[in-house]
């Protein structure tokens, strides 16, 4: 009896060691959440309005640009070394210093330049961290482990920024809020050595494709992916489809995906400058972004309920459709509100747009894009990231062909 209870015990260590990593990524995210918001609102205070706009739009421009090749390259590293651990602790601890670096660089340089690395190390966790929950959880599981890997780095993300807004309201020096948030991020990197065992047997990335939940977890860390690294030929028998009703799905749904980053990296990039032109305050502008990171949050808990067996485009155009009247409703309001009541409609339009719209896109558009993997027509780029604008998205998707985007995102049990 005594034998049995201490196998018991035994088994109950090993299952909440094996699922205890996934809390190593709360600390991690409280540190990256307002990272961004952080570094366009330092770059404004060095070099004022005009210089500030500029500085901060190169940063990020800069930041999305390193993205695109630092997902290739933790992509093949995850599936050459063959080693999960080593590659999320390692993430994790040199996103600290990275952090750390923030307090000794002050200047326009090294602030960008710090950013852009951290870009390429920030990105090489998301695929580990996925395939981990797949070669640890018994695939019963699956689903709910994703949520919760999700949920850690959603009220990370939230925490962080909630952080921020009081920093900001007690007018803290800025460059002083890098030590708390590199401490976090160390304590991520401890927490993940401490917690991570490397599996019994391993998975390729081209894995998370198979599984909703994995796809769209790994999707929303980091939305990019490269399976194989495309070429000329691709490209050329991608839109060599729009010419035919049965093969134009899926160029017709990668365009639409061109024109909705596009267009967010467009509005991104001049969202914080704007806010600190019109003379909101620090914490007013890091409040904001909390407010629409507090909304997106809740929207995606409820808004697969909302859309189960409605067709994904209807989906698609009207998340589109709610962001791009937020978007031009920001332009209409700094017409007429350029001034520190603009706080007024951006807490109003930034949850909206950011929340709300993006929750609807994001679920419709890629439980479309899974379905059209999961027919066997994937492109080798599973996630271009660029565009035009997003009423043209929305006017794409609506010239859809009706096959493959008529389930909903929970009408089809996952494999």
């Amino acid at each position: 009896m005594q034998q049995q209870n201490d196998k018991g015990v035994s088994a109950g260590r090993k299952k909440k060691r094996r699922v205890g990593w996934v809390y190593s990524v709360l600390p991690v995210s409280l540190a990256t959440g307002p990272l961004g918001t952080l570094v366009q609102l330092y770059l404004f205070q060095l070099n004022g309005p005009t210089l500030g706009t500029i500085y901060a739009s190169l940063a990020v421009a800069i930041f999305n640009g390193v993205s695109i090749p630092a997902s290739m390259f933790w992509g093949y590293a995850t599936d050459r070394l063959h080693n999960r651990k080593t590659i999320v602790v390692v993430s994790y601890a040199l996103t600290a210093l990275v952090l750390f670096a923030f307090f000794f660089l002050r200047n326009t340089p090294g602030t960008i330049l710090v950013y852009s690395v951290f870009s390429f190390i920030s990105a090489a966790a998301a695929t580990p961290l996925n395939l981990l929950i797949m070669e640890t959880e018994q695939k019963g599981r699956w689903t709910r482990a994703f949520a919760r890997l999700s949920m850690m780095s959603s009220l990370g993300s939230v925490g962080g920024l909630v952080l921020s807004t009081l920093w900001g309201v007690q007018r803290l020096p800025l460059v002083l809020l890098s030590i708390p948030l590199g401490s976090f991020s160390l304590a991520s990197a401890v927490l993940a050595f401490a917690t991570i065992r490397e599996p019994a047997f391993i998975l390729e990335r081209e894995t998370i494709v198979r599984r909703r939940a994995s796809f769209f977890t790994r999707f929303l860390a980091l939305p990019l992916m490269f399976l194989t690294t495309p070429g000329l030929l691709d490209f050329r028998r991608l839109f060599r489809g729009l010419r035919f009703s049965l093969t134009s799905y899926l160029p017709l749904f990668y365009i639409s995906t061109v024109c909705f980053y596009l267009s967010s990296g467009v509005f991104n990039t001049s969202l914080v400058p704007a806010l600190s032109t019109f003379s909101l305050s620090t914490g007013e502008v890091f409040a904001v972004i909390l407010s629409g990171m507090v909304v997106q949050t809740l929207a995606f808990q409820y808004a697969g309920r909302y859309f189960e067996g409605r067709s994904l485009a209807s989906g698609s155009i009207q998340g589109l459709l709610l962001r791009g009247g937020c978007y031009v409703l920001f332009g209409v309001f700094a017409l007429v509100a350029a001034g520190p009541a603009y706080v007024v409609p951006a807490l109003i339009l930034y949850p909206l747009a950011s929340g709300v719209a993006f929750a609807a896109y994001y679920i419709s558009t890629y439980a479309m894009m899974f379905n059209a993997i999961q027919r066997g027509n994937a492109f080798h780029v599973t996630f271009i990231s660029a565009g035009l604008l997003l009423f043209l998205a929305a006017a794409v998707v609506a010239r859809l062909p009706a096959s493959g985007h008529t389930e909903g995102p929970q009408s089809r049990a996952d494999d």
